[in-house]
């Protein structure tokens, strides 16, 4: 049983860490240390709820609905491509450090839906957390406990996101170093929406 958790942990953290889009927007939540906390566990409760929902039966499903997959590609390339724009304007045009009250803060509405969609609109989600780790859980003794270690490596690495932004946010004081940030997560964005384009998995 306990290597059934194990190897939910391990092959659903490697897998986790590699959906970058949700990586650098909640990283760049918790450097301007605006409702990080909110946005990582919404991710983490999506992760949950996938995972389990996969694991006991959506995945069967989802192969049946090839056009909304297709669908949501292209919805999900314009919306990177709109997040990677943005990020890449303010690396350009530069704005103010990270200390507080420097930056307006967006709501935590405005916040959460941007999450959501960052989540919901990458198709790689779902082949990651519909189809791919569970197919690794159906060769497990028990289902249950592969679901609850791949859960927790998603509480895990979210935490870790938020904690450690939100951490390094007083050495990110100066314009330039969120320049540096806002270039990076931009670029990370314009990737991801160039291989969803492309119709690569490579995320």
């Amino acid at each position: 049983m306990w290597e059934s958790y194990l190897t939910g942990l391990v092959v659903s953290g490697g897998i986790i860490m590699a959906i970058g889009a949700q990586n650098a927007y909640v990283l760049g939540l918790a450097v301007r240390r605006e409702h990080h906390w909110w946005s990582a566990g919404l991710c983490m409760s999506a992760d949950i709820i996938l995972l389990t929902a996969g694991m006991f039966g959506a995945s069967a499903f989802l192969l049946t609905m090839p056009n909304a997959m297709e669908a949501m590609r292209w919805v999900g390339v314009a919306f990177l491509s709109w997040l990677a724009a943005q990020a890449l304007l303010r690396a350009v045009s530069g704005r103010e450090g990270l200390q507080a009250g420097s930056v307006k803060a967006r709501s935590l509405r405005g916040v959460l839906l941007a999450t959501l969609a960052v989540t919901v609109l990458n198709p790689q989600v779902y082949l990651d957390t519909l189809l791919l780790i569970p197919a690794i859980g159906a060769q497990q003794e028990s289902a249950g406990v592969f679901v609850a270690g791949a859960s927790t490596a998603s509480v895990l690495w979210f935490s870790l996101l938020a904690w450690g932004g939100a951490a390094l946010s007083p050495w990110l004081s100066r314009p330039v170093a969120w320049r540096t940030i806002d270039g990076l997560i931009g670029l990370m964005m314009a990737v991801i929406a160039i291989h969803l384009a492309l119709g690569s998995t490579l995320l």
